[in-house]
């Protein structure tokens, strides 16, 4: 049986699960869930996500939410198939993925993710005025973790050395919707960064997975 995920194409969390499950080739059905609606309120959605978001991941007896547990379960799962995410073979790459995996997670995302709500949700999908305080002040912060990041990527093509990763992979939809902003200057200002962001933009599966989020 095939696993599922319900989700939301133009959600950044759905997206990067969804981008995990088709970098690894795995056979999923993807299930829409009608979130003006309500529907990831109700008491069936619930059941697969207890904080009433998404994504939820069915694979037969496992349920899984949480994004990026969903694509480290899905990448450990199909290891043997697609693009080889977290290098298990390998116990240094291994750990620089996990190290690059956590970066993401407890340094990018959390000045990242305000300036998406700011600029695509507060601005673009309600229509309203963004808070120019959060914008400035997370500009700022991020601009500190791409200093790292071009550190970093001046010494490797990829943020855990020379192939990619699940760790890049986990900065796709957060970044994609960023880079439709002013922040993109950020990026532009970083030579390295902005090569790795059209490197790890250009791939396949990330063409196919940005094209469900344009809103």
């Amino acid at each position: 049986m095939a696993m599922k995920l319900y989700g939301a194409p133009m959600s950044s969390c759905t997206a990067r699960a969804l981008a995990c499950l088709e970098e690894k080739e795995a056979k999923y059905e993807f299930v829409l869930v009608n979130l003006p609606g309500g529907e990831h309120k109700q008491p069936t959605h619930l059941a697969k996500n207890p904080f009433g978001l998404i994504p939820a991941l069915v694979d037969g007896d496992v349920t899984l939410f949480e994004s990026r547990a969903v694509s480290k379960y899905v990448a450990k799962k199909h290891k043997h198939s697609g693009t080889d995410l977290l290098r298990l073979g390998n116990e240094k790459e291994s750990a620089m993925v996990e190290v690059w995996l956590e970066v993401e997670g407890q340094q990018y995302s959390p000045h990242i993710s305000p300036l998406v709500y700011q600029y695509i949700v507060v601005g673009e999908i309600y229509k309203q005025t963004p808070d120019e305080k959060v914008i400035a002040e997370e500009s700022e912060k991020l601009g500190k973790v791409l200093d790292v990041y071009e550190a970093r990527l001046s010494k490797s093509k990829y943020l855990a050395g020379d192939f990619y990763s699940l760790a890049d992979l986990h900065h796709l939809p957060y970044t994609y919707y960023v880079m439709t902003t002013p922040v993109k200057k950020l990026y532009d200002a970083r030579p390295h960064v902005k090569a790795w962001w059209t490197d790890i933009s250009s791939r396949p599966v990330s063409k196919k997975v940005t094209a469900g989020m344009k809103h």
